[in-house]
């Protein structure tokens, strides 16, 4: 070994084991108040969107195969809304592709995907495996490790994507924030933590996102998997099992990204879903419904659309036959225009497969035309914009101004209107008694000594 090659690896140990002393020593003490906030806040949506993605036909699979296949030896946690049990691992991956199959989950610009589709079933599953541990983890320390989950996958997601020239799904990626939770649940050491990273990072399912944008189905973004490894690796770490250096994370051009932990909070960078569709559809919809409530047409004095878009927006559901299935409109661009405009508001109920087959949607789509922006691609992927153009039976044109989707750090959505989101996807499959059972649970976390009351509220069936 050279001494160039041993400085170099050197310096990789030391930016592991940097990383490794921010997932075992956060402390809830050391988080901003507005970050534990933001933590609330990704917890009450990824609830909500679980509970809706419970009711779909890929979370029922995921959650029978977790149960019949994934099975720990004394089956240590249970399934998010389903009340069975499976392995640790098994339960992580259920959760995740629960959450997954209802497209309204948080994520982030930088990593094209999602971060807390991943974090929050593994740590739930982790926290109910752990239980009955001494000590068990409480409110406070559920917290830490939702921030600490969203910080590492972020930055891996972010270093992923600068590193290689493919587009990989989430699941690639924010399995390394699901091994750090583990790891910090677990207590392993400084030097179990970099190989628990490095087994995540080499195991990790390195989907190529943009097939499942063209052809959409239960695969979705991959944080079942991205879960699942990120649990099975820390547990393999503390059994002795070492990976390869996760190069994301130890990398000399990726050094700058993990330095400033601790400092930057990344969660604090995360976007809402103000709809249940691909984020790149967003500024489209928001385009032609403020085109409706300024010029007040309904959808059926609509001829023709024209949506101009970046290209991966464009891309959307372009040249697919109309959409039959809710993965299908959940990945198109032109039905979610269409339905905004025919229902007058996109939730669950409008992307389901009811909706996906009403005439006066499949009216919309044939009129409907899709054109790249040169500029809106330019600014993407930190930003996403759109604009619409309309003719109306009465010989109207209108063309909007151009438009982002809401929910963004620069445009939040209120709390008030993700708490409206979260009862809205909620209360019809647990009832409006748990889903304000499971509310009130949240906002205590920062004084709740036991954690149990919260995870009975959102593992036991529905």
């Amino acid at each position: 070994m050279t001494a160039e090659v041993a400085r170099a690896e050197q310096r990789d140990h030391a930016a592991a084991a940097d990383v490794a002393s921010f997932v075992r020593t956060l402390s809830f003490d050391a988080l901003p108040r507005d970050v534990v906030e933001q933590a609330q806040r990704c917890l009450l949506d990824l609830i909500g969107v679980a509970a809706a993605g419970s009711r779909t036909r890929l979370s029922a699979i995921a959650r029978g195969y977790a149960a019949s296949h994934l099975r720990g030896r004394g089956n240590e946690a249970r399934m998010l809304f389903d009340g069975r049990r499976a392995s640790t691992a098994g339960a992580a991956f259920a959760g995740a592709t629960t959450i997954d199959a209802f497209d309204a989950h948080d994520g982030h610009v930088l990593t094209k995907g999602h971060v807390g589709v991943a974090i929050l079933p593994a740590l739930l599953a982790l926290a109910d495996q752990q239980a009955d541990a001494a000590p068990a983890v409480d409110g406070r320390e559920f917290l830490a490790c939702l921030v600490l989950g969203y910080e590492v996958a972020t930055r891996a997601g972010i270093a992923l994507h600068a590193s290689v020239p493919d587009y990989h799904c989430s699941g690639a990626w924010n399995g390394l924030g699901c091994a750090a939770v583990a790891a910090r649940v677990l207590r392993l050491t400084t030097a179990q933590t970099r190989e628990a990273l490095g087994v995540a990072e080499y195991f990790g399912v390195r989907g190529q996102m943009l097939r499942t944008c063209d052809f959409p189905s239960m695969v979705k973004d991959g944080s079942g998997m991205g879960a699942q490894v990120g649990v099975t690796a820390a547990w393999l770490a503390r059994e002795g099992f070492t990976g390869a250096p996760a190069v994301t994370v130890e990398r000399e051009e990726q050094r700058a990204l993990w330095a400033d932990l601790g400092a930057r909070w990344r969660i604090r960078e995360q976007y809402f879903k103000a709809y249940p569709v691909c984020r790149w559809a967003q500024p489209a919809v928001e385009a032609v419904l403020a085109l409706q409530r300024a010029h007040r047409f309904d959808a059926a004095d609509v001829v023709e659309i024209a949506i101009e878009s970046f290209r991966e927006a464009v891309d959307l559901g372009a040249g697919r036959a109309s959409p039959a299935t809710t993965e299908d409109a959940q990945y198109s661009l032109p039905y979610a225009v269409a339905a905004a405009l025919v229902f007058g508001r996109l939730g669950a109920e409008e992307v389901d497969e009811a909706a996906v087959a009403h005439p006066r949607v499949r009216r919309l789509l044939e009129s409907m035309t899709l054109r790249e922006d040169a500029e809106f691609s330019t600014l993407f992927p930190a930003e996403r914009w759109a604009r619409a153009s309309m003719r109306l039976k009465d010989g109207r044109l209108l063309r909007s101004e151009p438009a982002r989707a809401r929910g963004n750090p620069e445009n939040p959505l209120a709390d008030e209107e993700l708490r409206a989101k979260y009862h809205d996807l909620a209360a019809p499959v647990l009832g409006t008694p748990r889903a304000q059972r499971i509310e009130r649970l949240g906002a205590e976390l920062p004084r709740a000594r036991s954690l149990s009351p919260l995870l009975d509220a959102v593992l036991s069936g529905v």
